[in-house]
């Protein structure tokens, strides 16, 4: 896991249910616990674009179903900003399903484009994806 260069917007907080654009099984997933963020007491907890988060998998194969998988958040559609100036946002918001805590996909090939931000922080995902932006 690299650093981000960008400062990416956190637009997603824990009990969001967001979709997963891989192809691990899971269909919709519900954000858990966001990894390595430290908080305020009392305020939720967030995750952006490249961040590593425990969802519980809520629709998908049977096997997948209630079983806590960690993921990558790969897109969001509230919008963030590059260094460079520019600003980006997706049209959703979609995670990746991973194997394990080292960022190895679960899924074979992932479904829309990749934040750029993610693919540089997770080489493994990076490898899979079809389109980086």
């Amino acid at each position: 896991m690299k650093a981000l260069k960008a400062n990416v917007t956190r637009g997603l907080q824990v009990e969001s249910l967001v979709p997963a654009c891989d192809n691990s099984g899971a269909k919709m997933v519900k954000i858990v616990s966001v990894k390595n963020q430290k908080t305020s007491r009392g305020r939720i907890p967030t995750a952006g674009v490249g961040d590593m988060v425990l969802v519980t998998v809520k629709k998908g194969k049977l096997e997948m179903r209630k079983t806590v998988v960690p993921a990558i958040v790969v897109r969001q559609k509230k919008e963030y900003k590059r260094p460079d100036g520019m600003r980006i946002k997706f049209e959703d918001n979609a995670v990746a399903v991973l194997k394990d805590e080292k960022g190895n996909p679960k899924g074979t090939l992932f479904k829309g484009p990749i934040a750029k931000e993610a693919a540089d922080r997770w080489p493994a995902v990076g490898k899979i994806a079809s389109i980086i932006v």
